[in-house]
């Protein structure tokens, strides 16, 4: 593609990058991200995502902006209080960049609706907060050979990983199923610290960039936790469970 002269200003650090350059960001415009949830996590993946320049990025949020919002999803502003999600999200990545599309999906996802959102997106972002969203996202990533991005925060942590179709483990390799109810607390009973969303909801952006450009190693097979309160990185690494539900060899998944 021919670049304008103010696209070639706009991503002028990408290009002069080796692994990326005007190749790199090509892929990256003719990219699709889907990202589920507009919160704590998926504000600053969108705001990356859209300032990289992914041409089109997809926002999945049936919720409306709530002052107790604001100490982490920096996507939304004190004059957004009451509106949707999802149309707070749209002007702030277009606000960044007028270059890019953005498809709003404003509902909650479940298992009659994500595999048809899903499936015509390169790369998928797991910004949700709660586990149950988490294992959908998962088993229809699987299913559909879609790669993606799980992340989690609580308190001063951060944890994240990256499922490569046909490469790495699955999330469910890890964690068979979802924990009893109430058995780990909600956000809004533990806390969460602000800028704990913003490492790890930076990094699931960085995952996408790289898997779009083919830069890099992801984390496919390794999880890295981080502790905000000692500033330490640490990766453990697992693997697939070939008796897993979803992505064992004895397994033959086809529905939800």
């Amino acid at each position: 593609m021919e670049f304008s002269n103010e696209q070639l200003e706009r991503y002028s650090r990408h290009m002069v990058l080796d692994g990326i350059g005007k190749d790199g960001q090509e892929k990256l415009f003719n990219a699709k991200v889907l990202i589920i949830g507009a919160g704590g996590l998926g504000s600053p993946a969108a705001l990356y995502l859209a300032a990289a320049g992914i041409g089109t990025i997809g926002i999945a949020d049936n919720d409306i902006v709530d002052l107790s919002n604001l100490q982490r999803q920096i996507m939304h502003t004190t004059a957004g209080i009451g509106t949707s999600k999802a149309d707070s999200a749209e002007k702030a990545m277009s606000g960044i960049n007028p270059d890019i599309k953005v498809n709003k999906y404003k509902m909650f996802l479940n298992q009659d609706n994500i595999m048809e959102i899903i499936r015509d997106y390169d790369f998928i972002i797991d910004a949700t907060d709660n586990f149950d969203s988490k294992f959908l996202i998962n088993d229809t990533c699987v299913i559909a050979g879609k790669a993606f991005s799980h992340a989690g925060v609580t308190r001063f942590q951060g944890q994240l990983t990256t499922y490569i179709p046909g490469v790495s483990p699955c999330y469910r390799c890890m964690f068979k199923s979802p924990p009893p109810e109430d058995a780990v607390p909600k956000g809004s009973q533990a806390g969460i610290i602000g800028a704990v969303c913003g490492v790890t909801g930076s990094l699931q952006a960085l995952e996408a960039v790289k898997y779009i450009t083919g830069t890099g190693e992801l984390l496919a097979g390794r999880f890295l936790i981080f502790d905000a309160l000692a500033m330490k990185f640490r990766t453990v690494k697992f693997y697939r469970d070939h008796e897993c539900a979803i992505c064992g060899t004895s397994q033959v998944k086809t529905g939800l």
